[in-house]
Parts: structure tokens; C-alpha cells; sequence
């Protein structure tokens, strides 16, 4: 079996690749040629979260397992860490073990990608991000690389780690800028990435109808990052409908206040697989939680790389 660190990993793992192959995984999955079970999920101490994630395509069997630990980045630690084993399906033979962190920071990333890709009104203005750890560099990276995005904003509690990102990616040929108020700027974006652990939302409650929003974080019940009134203005569409329900704090949280109903929200299976966009004018919302679908389709792009 080999193995990857993760440098050796993220090699690997080129977002619009992993887009692509999110989408393939959509079209499987509708026909039956996928099997996803819920993922294992176990409160650990420190605000911790164990996560179990298998997944198959009849060819290959992936299987993640991570570590979620949110106060870990104010210690100088990973926030996610983790491993993921892809085995050939037929016979069982473990064929990779790969970093489970970066399979998780970039199909988180690649997902949003695809989300904006095919929903997003405009993709021609500025990126504001909200956060500054793995998933604010990953977006960033990943808005980059498959829409061409190269000035953003980034607005973070902790200014000493945004304004680390911002020098990093400025490195790398974007114009990033740290900001204080993202009000200030909330009139010249049109996409938004909120890749927080907040616990009360802090997006406005009303944005420009063109605007798209990647809602990454609040991947508890207890976490919020969008109110209620925007989600009401706003056109909802989910990563996973199951997810979502058992996960996504923002809309769990506003459902339980009469102020959201779940029969509002689309999922990206049906955007991708049969085309449809939500009927209204309005914020397109994409909310994700993540499923191990994403990490099959990763794999697949791993597999096929150790192919080549």
C-alpha cells in the first residue's frame, strides 16, 4: 500500500479535478452506483468531533477518519486531522493511505467550486471570506484556480492569523486585503465564503440579489454564521439534504423558529443531475456539511493520479 503525506496528498488533488469528479459522483449516485451510509460522527473533549466517513462506487471503497478540533488553531495545531484508506473494492486490497485533512480541506473547497460555478450569478467581483484558518486558504485557492478570482477580503477575530493568509496568498500573485468591517465592502462582492465556528450568525440580514454565498462553517446544530432573515430572502440550496438536517445549525436553527422550512432548500444532486436552479430572484446559499461522497470522489482523483 502507499502511502502520502500531505504535501504529497494536495499534489494531487487539483480543485477543478475534484469538482469535476464531485459531479461524477452526483450522476452515480442518482443511477444507484454509489453507496454512502451516514457518516459515524462522536463528540470528543476540547470541543472536539470524531468523524467515520465510508463510501463506494463499486470499483473503489474509501473510508476517512477524522478529527475535528476548532480551538486546536489558537494553539498552533491543526484544526482537522485525520487519514483515508482507498481500497479496491473487489478484493479489498488497500491501495492508498493518503492525509484525511487534505482530502477534507480541498473537496470541501472543490465542492463550493462547483456550487459557484453553476449557480453563482456573477463571478467577476472581489471573494469576501470570513475566517482565516485551512478552509479560508483552501476557497481562496480553490475561487483562484476555477473562477480566476484574484482580489478578495478577509475578515477574521483573529487579525494576527488573516493578515498571515493574506501575505501568504498575496505570495502566491492574489491582492488580498484584511478588513476590520465587512460591511464596508458587502456592496462590491458578489461571493461570500463563511468558514467559521460561530455560534451567532453574523452575515446581514439582507444581501444583493446577485450574490452567492459558500456557507462552509456552523457544521453543528449549535453553530450559526447566516440569520434566519437572510435565509428567508435567500435561495438555499444544500450539499446533502440528510447532512443538512442533522448538521447545519444555520438552517436547523431557523427551522426550529418557524422561520425556515426544509421544502425551501434544493441539493446540489439535483443542480448537477437535472439541471434545476432555484425559481426565485434572490442570494443563492449554498450550505455545506459535507458528505463521504466527496471523499469517494477525491479518491477517485487520487486513484486515477497513482494510475497515471
Amino acid at each position: 500500500m502507499q502511502q502520502l503525506d500531505r504535501e504529497q496528498t494536495l499534489a494531487r488533488l487539483d480543485y477543478q479535478a475534484v469538482a469535476d469528479a464531485c459531479a461524477e459522483v452526483l450522476k452515480l449516485a442518482r443511477t444507484g452506483q454509489t453507496a454512502c451510509p451516514p457518516r459515524g460522527f462522536m463528540p470528543l473533549s476540547e470541543d472536539g468531533t470524531l468523524l467515520l466517513m465510508p463510501a463506494t462506487d463499486g470499483e473503489i471503497a474509501i473510508t476517512k477518519l477524522v478529527t475535528v478540533h476548532p480551538r486546536n488553531g489558537v494553539k498552533g495545531r491543526p484544526t482537522i486531522q485525520g487519514e483515508m484508506v482507498i481500497l479496491d473494492a473487489a478484493t479489498g486490497e488497500r491501495q492508498l493511505l493518503v492525509d484525511g485533512g487534505a482530502v477534507s480541506a480541498r473537496r470541501t473547497a472543490a465542492v463550493s467550486l462547483l456550487a459557484a460555478q453553476r449557480l453563482a450569478h456573477r463571478t467577476d467581483t472581489p471573494l469576501l471570506v470570513y475566517g482565516a484558518g485551512t478552509q479560508a486558504r483552501t476557497h481562496l485557492e480553490a475561487f483562484r484556480d476555477g473562477l480566476g478570482t484574484r482580489r478578495a477580503f478577509i475578515h477574521s477575530r483573529t487579525r494576527s492569523r488573516a493578515e498571515a493568509l493574506a501575505a501568504d496568498m498575496n505570495e502566491q500573485g492574489m491582492n488580498i486585503t484584511v478588513i476590520d468591517d465587512p460591511r464596508a465592502v458587502l456592496e462590491e462582492v458578489r461571493l461570500i465564503v463563511t468558514a467559521t465556528t460561530a455560534t451567532e450568525p453574523f452575515l446581514p440580514a439582507s444581501l444583493p440579489q446577485d450574490t452567492f454565498v459558500a456557507a462552509v462553517g456552523a457544521f453543528r446544530p449549535h453553530m450559526a454564521e447566516i440569520p434566519a432573515a437572510l435565509l428567508q430572502q435567500g435561495n438555499i440550496i444544500v450539499d446533502t439534504a440528510e447532512g443538512a438536517r442533522d448538521e447545519a445549525g444555520d438552517l436547523i436553527q431557523a427551522h426550529e423558529a418557524g422561520a425556515f422550512d426544509w421544502s425551501q432548500a434544493i441539493t446540489l444532486e439535483s443542480v448537477i443531475v437535472d439541471g434545476q436552479r432555484p425559481a426565485d430572484e434572490g442570494p443563492m446559499i449554498f450550505k455545506s456539511v459535507g458528505q463521504s461522497l466527496w471523499d469517494l470522489a477525491a479518491g477517485r482523483v487520487l486513484a486515477r493520479s497513482i494510475d497515471a
